[in-house]
């Protein structure tokens, strides 16, 4: 049997998307949490950390994403927490993948994002689809140079978190790798 190509997974832009102005109207649910990376630029004893980020999500998005032909993986500065805080609102499992960072939001020499490098290491040779906010075409560009097999990067604007196009892009990029790039 085939390996399924990698999706590797943002929550705040895809799943969270935090610059919607009326979010709650498209059918996101508003939820109150404290993730540990949230909150460690916050004061502990200021207001906005007692209250807790406001994290948006779609209650579909879990069975959308596992109905897709990859093997889902948390690609996200949420780490393990996206398995206990963010899956149980949207129905995933909560034993998913954790891609571990060596460092969050270190600088990169060459102006990729700081999952960059790590992301094309975690896939090792594997295709993958990245789904991120924060993809630019120069990671798009070094990928495509430096990882041997196909990998689609997916930017999804934080405005508006994943859509019914995005859903179809990564299930058209998957079904279009021959069984020898999978």
């Amino acid at each position: 049997m085939t390996e399924r190509p990698l999706l590797l997974l943002d929550v705040d832009g895809p799943l969270n998307p935090f610059r919607a102005p009326f979010a709650g109207l498209r059918g996101y649910k508003s939820h109150r949490m404290w993730p540990e990376v949230w909150l460690s630029y916050r004061d502990p004893e200021s207001r906005r950390a007692r209250r807790g980020a406001r994290i948006r999500l779609h209650p579909s998005h879990g069975a959308r994403l596992l109905a897709l032909p990859f093997e889902l993986t948390w690609a996200t500065a949420w780490t393990h927490q996206a398995n206990t805080l963010i899956s149980p609102h949207i129905g995933l499992p909560g034993d998913l993948s954790v891609v571990e960072w060596p460092e969050l939001f270190a600088e990169d020499p060459d102006g990729l994002s700081w999952k960059t490098r790590h992301l094309r290491d975690w896939a090792a040779g594997r295709p993958f689809a990245w789904v991120d906010d924060m993809i630019t075409p120069r990671d798009r560009a070094w990928v495509a140079a430096h990882h041997p097999a196909p990998a689609l990067l997916l930017r999804v604007h934080p405005r508006h978190g994943l859509r019914d196009r995005d859903f179809t892009a990564l299930t058209r990029w998957a079904e279009g790798l021959s069984p020898a790039g999978r």
